[in-house]
C-alpha cells in the first residue's frame, strides 16, 4: 500500500540543527552547574520535548533552573540558528522527488520549527502543515503527536510513514502504528543506536538521496 503521508521530523532530518543547539545547551547547563559532555546531551535529549528536558535537567541538577535560564538559551539558540543553520544534506533533493503529501511532526515549538525552515528555505514545503509537541498531551516517545498530525490531515495511521532520527521519535511513530525510517548518518553512529532502531521495526538509511526509493519501495 503506498503512503497516503510521510510525516519528518525537523531537526536532524531536515535542518542540521542538533550540533548548534547541542552545543549552546552544553555551555548553557554548565553555567547552571550542570557538567555534561556534548555526547551525553546528544543521546539524552534528542527527540525530547523542551518540558521532559527540563525535568530531566531539573532532576539531575536536584533543583529548578535559574529564572532565566531558558530565555538565554533560546536567544542563544535563535542567534546560532540564525548564522550557521544548514539543511540536511540531500534533504531538498529528496523533497523534489517524494510525490506524497508530506508535514512536519516535531518535538520543537512551534516558532522554533517555523524559523528553521524559514532560514533554510523549506518552508514553503511544508506551510500550514507543521504539528509540535505543544499540541499534545505527551511529546516522545509517545505516539500523540504522530496521530494528531495524521488526524489533522484526515489519514489513517497505518497510511503513514514517518522519518526520524532519535530513538525517541521511532518509539513514538511505531507506537502510532505508522511506518519508520530510521535516518542515521556516519555522524550519528557514535550514538549506538543502529541496532535499537531496528529492533523497534524500522528501516535504517544513511543518505537522504535513498529515501524517495525506499518509500516507493516499502
Amino acid at each position: 500500500m503506498a503512503h497516503a503521508l510521510i510525516i519528518f521530523d525537523c531537526d536532524g532530518v531536515l535542518v542540521d540543527s542538533e550540533p548548534i543547539v547541542n552545543r549552546l545547551l552544553v555551555a548553557a547547563l554548565a553555567q547552571e552547574g550542570l557538567h555534561l559532555s556534548f555526547d551525553e546531551v546528544d543521546r539524552e535529549f534528542l527527540g525530547l520535548s523542551w518540558p521532559a528536558t527540563l525535568d530531566i535537567i531539573e532532576a539531575r541538577l536536584g533543583r529548578p533552573v535559574a529564572g532565566d535560564f531558558l530565555d538565554r538559551l533560546q536567544r542563544a539558540s535563535f542567534e546560532g540558528l540564525r548564522r550557521e543553520l544548514r539543511p540536511v544534506p540531500g534533504i531538498e533533493a529528496a523533497l523534489e522527488r517524494i510525490e506524497q503529501p508530506v508535514c512536519v511532526a516535531s518535538s520543537g515549538e512551534q516558532a522554533k520549527i517555523r524559523n528553521s525552515l524559514e532560514l533554510t528555505g523549506l518552508l514553503s514545503r511544508f506551510e500550514g502543515r507543521l504539528f509540535s509537541a505543544e499540541q499534545v498531551a505527551q511529546g516522545k516517545p509517545h505516539p500523540d503527536l504522530f496521530l494528531f498530525a495524521a488526524e489533522s490531515l484526515g489519514v489513517l495511521p497505518a497510511e503513514c510513514a514517518v522519518i526520524e532520527d532519535s530513538l525517541n521519535g521511532v518509539h513514538g511513530a511505531a507506537a502510532a502504528g505508522m511506518r519508520v525510517f530510521a535516518y542515521e548518518p556516519p555522524v550519528a553512529l557514535a550514538r549506538g543506536w543502529h541496532g535499537a532502531f531496528r529492533d523497534a521495526g524500522a528501516t535504517v538509511f544513511q543518505d537522504m538521496n535513498e529515501l524517495p526509493a525506499l518509500l516507493e519501495d516499502a
